[in-house]
């Protein structure tokens, strides 16, 4: 099954009310179809950045993208996703994930545990909500039942067996830690995920909407030029490598929808995010591929 394409746009830079709102309301004259905000420290805060924009806008989808479960009490938790879905009229969708930025574990006096630790605590965390927001005696009551749409990000077994459990949608990030650095994953490498995902939720009747971060958008002529900056930051990956990266958009506006169609056929990726600087120069491709 084609999914029709969505787009959404990861809000990272912090604003004041007033220029929220405006920035909340181009995304939606944009075309796009979620408002998301991350959860990371320096950045606002998640749930009332969400209520601030369901207040600026009319249609668009609001989201978490995404929460770090480190962060958070599961049952304090359900009171805020219940309360933020219920202000903003059933528009929430709460995406959780597992946390990897140890630094800011560290300035809010929290655990680091290894990964292995953190996969379960997002386990427990995901098992916890659905019991608790499944739950008709739950107070407040979320306007969603039995829970508001879930997404889940990651990239390893575990998290990707977790999400076709229990997620509406999955995130694959293009990225894994090796050595302390973030690093790109390959498009063979993706397809590998792609494929383990495939795997957990065989048993599925519908599988999960596929998401994927676009960490760079450039409407350009010249391709090359538009990631040849990137290279220093992915030592032993050719400028060939990096334009066939599924997670960088670079081209002229028709070249960028075919590249976004020829992924969504490869990997079924129709649910598009990107960051909010580029949330102007996708505006043209969204234009281009709304409807297909």
């Amino acid at each position: 099954m084609t999914r029709p394409f969505r787009f959404g746009v990861n809000m990272v830079t912090p604003a004041s009310g007033t220029d929220w709102g405006r920035r909340c309301r181009r995304a939606e004259e944009l075309g796009y179809d979620v408002v998301l905000v991350p959860d990371h420290l320096g950045m606002v805060a998640p749930f009332p950045a969400l209520v601030a924009a369901a207040e600026a806008t009319e249609r668009p989808r609001l989201g978490t993208f995404v929460l770090n479960t480190g962060f958070w009490n599961p049952a304090l938790l359900a009171r805020e996703i219940a309360t933020t879905d219920a202000l903003t009229e059933g528009r929430l969708e709460i995406g959780l994930g597992a946390g990897y930025v140890q630094e800011e574990h560290e300035r809010a006096g929290l655990a680091f545990p290894p990964p292995g630790e953190r996969v379960d605590r997002l386990v427990r965390t995901v098992e916890a909500l659905e019991a608790l927001l499944g739950d008709e005696s739950h107070v407040p009551e979320p306007a969603q039942r039995p829970r508001p749409t879930l997404l889940i990000g990651g990239n390893g077994d575990r998290v990707l067996r977790l999400a076709a459990e229990h997620a509406d949608i999955v995130a694959f990030t293009g990225a894994r830690q090796r050595d302390g650095a973030m690093t790109a994953l390959s498009a063979e490498e993706l397809d590998e995920r792609v494929a383990a995902y495939h795997g957990f939720a065989a048993a599925r009747e519908t599988p999960a909407e596929m998401n994927v971060l676009l960490q760079l958008v450039a409407v350009t002529t010249d391709r090359a030029a538009a990631v040849r900056p990137l290279l220093p930051h992915l030592p032993g990956t050719t400028e060939e490598e990096l334009l066939r990266l599924p997670l960088l958009a670079a081209g002229t506006t028709k070249e960028i929808a075919g590249q976004l169609r020829e992924q969504r056929e490869r990997y079924g990726f129709s649910y598009l995010t990107v960051l909010d600087p580029y949330m102007e120069a996708l505006g043209p491709v969204i234009e281009e591929l709304r409807g297909t």
